[in-house]
C-alpha cells in the first residue's frame, strides 16, 4: 500500500516538474527564441541536469511544447462546447478559450523554424480545426454565421483576429481584457448573416 502510494506522488511530482519546464520553456522562449536549455533550467527553478532528464535535446523540450499546445487547442475546443447553443455564441465561447492560449501559439507563429523541430505539420487539419469548420457550416446552414463567406476564409478570420489581439496586448500594453472584446467585436461583425 505504501508503495502504490510512494509511486503516485513520484508520477505527481515528475508532471508538476514536467509541466513547469514546459511553462517555463514558453516564457523564456518568447522572450528569446534562442534561450537554452539551461535559460530553460533557471526559469523553472531546477537544475539544468533536471530539464536533461526530461528533455535531453533542445529539439526534445520544441517537440515536447508542440504536442502540448496541440493538446491544450484540443481541450480549449473541447471546453467551448461548439455543439452547444447558437453558432455565434458557441465562436465567442472558442474565442475566448484559444485567446487564454496566446503565449503558446504566438511561440509556434513568432519561431518559422519550431514546426521542423517539433516534428508537427503546421498545414495538418486537426480535429480542432474540423470542428471550427463544422461549427461555421452549421451557423451557416442555420442562417446565424454569414452563409455567403467560405468557412476557410471564417476559420483564417479567427486566426487573424486572435493573433492580432495578442500582439495588441504585447506590443501596445493594451489590457487583455480590452484587446479579447475588440477580438470579439471584430468577429462578431465579420461573421454576421
Amino acid at each position: 500500500m505504501g508503495s502504490d502510494r510512494t509511486a503516485t506522488q513520484e508520477s505527481t511530482t515528475r508532471a508538476r516538474t514536467r509541466r513547469a519546464i514546459l511553462d517555463a520553456a514558453v516564457a523564456r522562449l518568447s522572450a528569446d527564441h534562442a534561450a537554452s536549455l539551461a535559460d530553460v533550467a533557471e526559469a523553472a527553478g531546477v537544475g539544468r541536469t533536471t530539464v536533461h532528464r526530461y528533455f535531453r535535446e533542445r529539439s526534445d523540450l520544441l517537440a515536447a511544447i508542440g504536442t502540448d499546445v496541440r493538446e491544450r487547442v484540443e481541450a480549449a475546443t473541447a471546453r467551448a462546447r461548439l455543439d452547444d447553443g447558437p453558432a455565434p455564441e458557441a465562436l465567442d465561447r472558442l474565442c475566448l478559450e484559444y485567446f487564454e492560449l496566446g503565449d503558446r501559439l504566438m511561440l509556434l507563429d513568432d519561431v518559422p523554424q519550431f514546426w521542423a523541430w517539433s516534428g508537427l505539420d503546421e498545414e495538418e487539419e486537426t480535429p480542432s480545426d474540423r470542428a471550427l469548420l463544422a461549427l461555421v457550416r452549421r451557423g451557416q446552414q442555420d442562417g446565424t454565421l454569414d452563409p455567403d463567406v467560405d468557412s476557410t476564409w471564417l476559420q483564417n478570420v479567427l486566426w487573424a483576429l486572435l493573433y492580432a489581439a495578442w500582439e495588441q496586448t504585447r506590443e501596445q500594453n493594451t489590457p487583455q481584457h480590452t484587446a479579447l472584446s475588440l477580438c470579439l467585436r471584430t468577429l462578431r461583425k465579420a461573421t454576421a448573416a
